[in-house]
C-alpha cells in the first residue's frame, strides 16, 4: 500500500524540504521504493537532489502528463523525483480559476503509484492551490515545526486550516507527525517550545527531533541527501531516526 506524505508549513525556513528529501532518501537507503514530488516553484527539493527540470516536470503533472512519463529516477538508489520548475507558480494561478481545481494531484496519483511504498510531497510554504492539492491528494500530514517562539501560533493556524480541508476535500487526511527541527540542545528557548509544542500535541510529535546542524545545512549546496553528505553527522542520524519513526507509525 502506497502511503502519500504532505509534508507542509505554510512559514518558510522550518526545515520543511529537508525533511522531505531526508526521510525520502533515509526511506529510500532502507529499501523501500519512495518518489518526491517537489510541488514548490523554488525547486529546493530539486536541486536538493541533485537534479533539475530539463523536461517533463510537476507542471506537466498538474496538466494531466501520466505519473510514470514525469517520474524519473534519482542517483541515489530506490529514489525517484517528480522535478519541480519556475513555470509551476503559472500553475498555481490556473488551479485557482480551474472548476475542481484543488483536485488536480490527486487524480494525477489516481494511478502510476504502486510501484511507491512512500510518496513525499514538498509544498510551497503558503497555503495556496499548490499545498491545497497536496493536502487533498494526502493520506497524512507531516510538518515541520521550527523550535523557535513563533511555532505554536504558526503550527495552531495550520492546523485550521487542516480541519477546512479535510472537511471539504480529503476526509482521510490525518496528522501523522509533527517534528520539531533546528533544535538547539544548549538554548532555554529551545527547550520551552519543544515542551509546548509537546503538551498541546501529544504523541503525534515525533520522539525525535532534528538539530541545528552545519552539516545538514550545507548538504543541498551538494545536491545530496544529509545520509549521502555525511553520515556521520547530527542531521543524518536524527532523519534516519524520524523515518524509522515513521515506519512504525505505519
Amino acid at each position: 500500500m502506497t502511503r502519500v506524505f504532505a509534508v507542509v508549513n505554510q512559514k518558510g525556513g522550518v526545515g520543511k524540504t529537508t525533511t522531505a528529501i531526508n526521510l525520502a532518501a533515509c526511506l529510500a537507503e532502507a529499501g523501500e521504493r519512495v518518489l518526491v514530488v517537489d510541488l514548490d516553484p523554488q525547486a529546493n527539493a530539486t536541486s536538493g537532489l541533485g537534479e533539475r527540470a530539463t523536461e517533463l516536470s510537476s507542471y506537466d503533472l498538474l496538466d494531466g502528463v501520466p505519473l510514470e512519463r514525469v517520474a524519473r529516477p534519482t542517483r541515489f538508489k530506490n529514489l525517484s523525483l517528480v522535478a519541480s520548475r519556475p513555470e509551476l507558480a503559472g500553475a498555481a494561478v490556473d488551479l485557482a480559476q480551474q472548476p475542481d481545481g484543488e483536485n488536480f494531484l490527486k487524480q494525477a496519483l489516481a494511478s502510476g503509484v504502486e510501484g511507491y511504498t512512500y510518496i513525499f510531497l514538498d509544498c510551497p510554504p503558503s497555503l495556496g492551490p499548490l499545498t491545497v492539492n497536496a493536502l487533498a491528494a494526502a493520506d497524512r500530514l507531516i510538518v515541520p515545526v521550527q523550535a523557535e517562539y513563533y511555532a505554536l501560533e504558526g503550527l495552531s493556524q495550520l492546523v485550521r486550516s487542516v480541519d477546512l480541508v479535510r472537511l471539504r476535500l480529503n476526509p482521510q487526511l490525518t496528522l501523522g507527525g509533527v517534528l520539531l527541527t533546528m533544535v538547539d540542545g544548549r538554548t532555554r528557548l529551545s527547550s520551552d517550545v519543544c515542551a509546548e509544542v509537546r503538551k498541546h500535541f501529544g504523541s503525534v510529535v515525533f520522539r525525535n527531533t532534528v538539530p541545528r546542524s552545519v552539516r545538514l545545512a550545507e548538504a543541498p549546496s551538494f545536491g545530496l541527501p544529509a545520509h549521502h553528505h555525511d553520515p556521520h553527522s547530527a542531521g543524518a542520524d536524527a532523519y534516519w531516526k524520524v523515518a524509522m519513526e515513521l515506519v512504525e507509525r505505519g
